[in-house]
């Protein structure tokens, strides 16, 4: 395995949708935060996104070696390779 791969960033995803996904989003975030410095991750690169007016999304970028770890114990919807 190269070294590259290593060095690889992944965003994992969370989707909400309905009248309350901006909210939930929102809300959601604050845990993300509290995960990223209990767990003290790599980075500490997250926000909220609003896509529409019923569709908010969270994300948070992790380092490749950390994304099995959150993967399992947060439960991502989706996830994509993210260039820093």
């Amino acid at each position: 395995m190269s070294a590259n791969l290593l060095d690889r960033t992944i965003k994992l995803i969370w989707d909400f949708k309905g009248p309350a996904a901006a909210k939930t989003a929102e809300h959601y975030l604050v845990h993300l935060k509290e995960y990223v410095d209990k767990e003290e991750l790599k980075y500490d690169i997250y926000n909220v996104e609003h896509v529409s007016s019923t569709h908010s999304l969270v994300f948070l970028v992790v380092a490749e070696f950390e994304m099995p770890q959150v993967r399992d114990s947060l439960k991502p919807h989706r996830g994509q390779l993210y260039q820093i």
